[in-house]
């Protein structure tokens, strides 16, 4: 290795969150026991950063971006190129990725963006399905089955026309819970083209033999199809060419392990990492301590806060908080406390509120303790990080910075 210390990023994303009435009042993150990520707080630096700069949507492709210090304004393309990286698709210079969700909509309304949180399994029969069946004149496309409703289309472009403008708007199914989804359909260049393969995809899908079996099993059906998210490939420069540090990342979302991927970091996959509440949160603690021994940096990133809060279910934002709490970031803390010379640092992407049930581009509570670093005496919450008299990061993406300062 060529650096000695080490270091970890913890990621409960979407942790950060508003007071809420059913917890007395209290955020998440105050209400949940967390005698570790305290531990990081009280015994390092507290602060709060922005993590989505203005113009963008309050979402986790810009804040990860952010998060490990690449500046949206200059290297975010959109959010399925990410995946695509993640799953090895390749894309060439005319060619764009489009975020495929498998959804519920009933009686015109976002009933549920997850399609009932539809199997990986189920998932790629629908998606093989759409892959036969629909065509758009002009550029050729491709339908890639991601984990459960997650998926990717690709539209090849070649040497043509691109499909797609600065113009072009797309909305995310999960900003709009229960909405009529008349109002947030694609709009610009390119918006026919989506609104007639979206249309057609949904009519495929709510007939398929595998929505009557889940209708018949009470279950909800994934009857449409939801594209957005589109965009052309990114290039990043290499994390370890520009921090001379070899990363890893450990994630269940394909979004997460894209930005991993195109910063040159390796993927570990973990059996049992689900990116749902049900996620096997100590076979990531473990995996993590292991990376130690081969990386110089690692991170972890949890997606369940945010799917607790995409539900609106507060105690299960708190249970989940607290497993990562007890088996992620309590692992990892007395793993890097053995070795010594080594830094931890918790940051939520962005928030993801209850109240809403969907992203906000409030800034977000970050703790990070270790070598060098002086105690706040604070606990983790965002009422402390913002009087603790910590450091207010406008741009996000220098919280890496402070991170890696000797």
């Amino acid at each position: 290795m060529n650096n000695a210390r080490k270091y970890v990023l913890v990621i409960p994303d979407g942790a950060a969150d508003e007071p809420c009435a059913s917890l007395g009042g209290l955020t998440p993150l105050a209400a949940a026991r967390l005698p570790e990520m305290d531990a990081v707080s009280r015994g390092g630096v507290l602060g709060m950063s922005s993590n989505v700069p203005e113009r963008f949507l309050p979402g986790s492709d810009v804040a990860t971006l952010s998060l490990f210090g690449y500046d949206p304004e200059v290297y975010f393309t959109g959010r399925a190129p990410l995946e695509a990286a993640a799953m090895g698709i390749p894309l060439g210079a005319g060619d764009w990725a489009v975020r495929c969700n498998l959804t519920t909509i009933a009686d015109g309304r976002m009933a549920d963006f997850t399609a009932g949180h539809v199997t990986s399994d189920e998932g790629r029969v629908l998606i093989e399905a759409l892959a036969g069946a629909l065509r758009t004149e002009g550029f050729a496309i491709e339908f890639h089955a991601g984990v459960s409703y997650r998926n990717i289309m690709i539209v090849r472009g070649g040497s043509g026309a691109s499909p797609f403008g600065e113009d072009t708007s797309t909305t995310p199914p999960h900003d709009i819970p229960d909405q009529l989804v008349e109002g947030h359909l694609p709009r610009g260049r390119g918006s026919e083209m989506l609104r007639g393969l979206m249309r057609v995809g949904s009519e495929l899908l709510s007939a398929h033999p595998i929505n009557a079996a889940r209708v018949a099993a009470g279950k909800r059906p994934a009857n449409a199809v939801w594209l957005w998210g589109q965009g052309s490939a990114p290039r990043l420069p290499k994390f370890e060419d520009t921090r001379g540090l070899k990363g890893a990342i450990i994630a269940a979302v394909d979004l997460v392990r894209g930005v991993g991927v195109l910063a040159g970091w390796d993927r570990i996959d973990v059996a049992g990492a689900t990116g749902y509440l049900d996620t096997d949160y100590a076979a990531k603690g473990r995996a993590a301590v292991a990376a130690l021994d081969r990386y110089d940096i690692v991170c972890v990133h949890v997606e369940a806060p945010d799917e607790a809060s995409h539900e609106g279910r507060a105690d299960a934002k708190v249970t989940a908080l607290e497993r990562i709490d007890a088996e992620i970031v309590g692992p990892l803390r007395r793993a890097l406390e053995a070795r010594g010379n080594a830094r931890i640092l918790i940051s939520p992407d962005h928030a993801t509120l209850l109240r809403t049930r969907a992203h906000d581009r409030a800034p977000v509570p970050w703790a990070m303790a270790g070598a060098g670093l002086e105690a706040s005496g604070l606990a983790y919450d965002e009422a402390s990080a913002r009087a603790g008299g910590g450091p207010i990061l406008k741009e996000g993406r220098r919280l890496m910075d402070l991170f890696l300062k000797a």
